[in-house]
């Protein structure tokens, strides 16, 4: 084609007009199984770049290797939704002279519109993708190597970056539609043997569990949806990552179906869980920020009722026609709860950062009904405490914790906890499930906390809600 776009990812690099100290992005729909970041950032550091600043949506155990990058200053500031394995245990004994800014998903795409995060270059993957530059995340070809479904995140990256590069593993022949991110935004396509492993989408946080415990606090939670008062037909939903919380969709369809209820859609992570009961019949739409296993992003591919959302558009706190606006019910994990309902998703118990802010303060805030499932203690580690390790979403916006060892049912929402008595479940007093922490393991040692801020934590209104400090041994 005359016009093609495809050209070396280090051509593409020196056409985008990158320099020293300018901001690049990269996006995280391959999760565990991601190749674009080391891949690109190994190029950058051969070109001699220095002081990059990182911007993605997510960084996970496989960006290990961005740990010598940093050392040698070719990236020296990284902003993302959350961190794992060995860079953010790097990170959390002070690799960094600039802390990470930790923002969540919805707060990340009103601050890419915003301009307040400006992308000079985005370095995005896709499944697919023709000589122009039409991107997806489905594949089109019967080479295709990858699959991702959504591009959700990656959206608002290539609307308003700067210089949008798309790498891909499937060149098609134009055009290749349907595209989630438009040729007219592409100014390079790179060929690359892969963009990821697909296989790893539903590694790490996102699981399918067999835990007896997940189990029954899944279950648990499915009684609280169908006696909270917003089981009804009509209904919205959403799950967060965690055994528990992914589960609890298949232990309400028994009840979907024996009452006669529909839900008018599923958001955010769209699981197979999810397809299999809008297949069924029993939700309306899938509305796909990420699609979290192969079905649902095999599921994209071709159901028209399935449908990508950027991250803008799905939890964007300073945009009214967000999709979480929409959203009753909202299902969550938690590394941490405290006495005032804060949650901590983000630092363990051990002071190293090992997860991610998500979407769940843009949730949790913004929907009728938002659950906390997570066990009171996860071996001798208690998630039950009195003030949590760092502050992600603000107590205000939580309403019901899931344990096994009872319901706590925030103050400010008595009628719910009215409900739930009167199906017969046992409601406590969060404080008491504190206590109860306590009295089995005691009183943990505080942290060995330093001077160092390694992390500073936005909410999704662009102010700083809490900092990360590193951690010694």
């Amino acid at each position: 084609m005359r016009n093609s776009k495809v050209v070396t990812l280090e051509e593409a690099i020196r056409r985008s007009g990158l320099k020293d100290g300018m901001t690049i992005s990269f996006h995280h729909h391959f999760r565990g199984g991601d190749k674009v970041v080391n891949l690109v950032v190994d190029k950058l550091a051969q070109m001699g770049f220095k002081n990059l600043q990182l911007a993605a949506s997510s960084l996970s155990d496989v960006h290990a290797p961005l740990i010598e990058h940093i050392k040698a200053g070719v990236i020296t500031g990284i902003s993302t939704s959350g961190l794992r394995g060995e860079l953010a245990n790097a990170i959390s004994h002070g690799l960094m002279e600039e802390p990470v800014v930790f923002r969540s998903h919805g707060a990340r795409g009103s601050a890419i519109a915003g301009g307040e995060l400006h992308i000079d270059v985005a370095f995005l993957g896709a499944s697919s993708c023709d000589e122009l530059g039409n991107a997806s995340g489905c594949p089109r070809s019967e080479n295709a190597k990858s699959i991702c479904g959504s591009l959700g995140y990656a959206l608002p990256d290539a609307e308003y970056a700067d210089h949008v590069v798309v790498l891909t593993d499937d060149l098609v022949a134009y055009p290749n539609v349907p595209m989630s991110i438009r040729a007219s935004r592409v100014e390079s396509v790179v060929v690359v043997d892969s963009v990821g492993d697909s296989s790893k989408i539903s590694s790490g946080a996102i699981r399918d569990s067999k835990n007896p415990r997940d189990i029954l606090l899944a279950k648990q939670a499915a009684k609280v949806i169908i006696n909270s008062g917003y089981f009804k037909d009509g209904f919205s939903i959403q799950t967060g990552t965690g055994g528990a919380s992914l589960a609890v969709v298949k232990y309400i369809r028994e009840s979907m179906i024996e009452k006669g209820i529909k839900a008018s859609f599923a958001l955010g992570g769209i699981t197979a869980h999810m397809v299999k009961l809008h297949e069924e019949g029993l939700i309306g739409k899938l509305i796909d920020v990420q699609s979290f296993d192969k079905v649902a992003a095999e599921s994209i591919a071709h159901d028209q009722s399935h449908q990508e959302v950027s991250a803008v558009d799905y939890a964007s706190g300073e945009h009214t026609g967000s999709a979480v606006h929409a959203l009753d019910i909202v299902i969550l994990s938690a590394l941490e709860v405290d006495t005032e309902f804060n949650v901590n998703v983000l630092v363990g118990s051990d002071g190293v950062i090992r997860g991610a802010v998500g979407g769940h303060p843009d949730t949790a805030e913004d929907s009728a009904l938002s659950i906390i499932v997570c066990p009171l203690l996860r071996g001798r580690i208690p998630c039950v405490v009195p003030k949590v390790t760092t502050l992600i979403t603000p107590g205000k916006g939580v309403d019901v914790v899931v344990t096994e060892y009872g319901i706590a049912v925030n103050p400010a929402r008595p009628e719910i906890a009215e409900s739930l008595k009167a199906a017969g479940l046992k409601i406590v007093d969060i404080h008491d499930l504190a206590a109860k922490a306590t009295s089995i393991i005691g009183t943990p040692d505080p942290l060995p906390f330093g001077d160092k801020v390694v992390g500073i934590v936005m909410d999704r209104h662009g102010k700083v809600l809490d900092k990360i400090r590193n951690i010694e041994e």
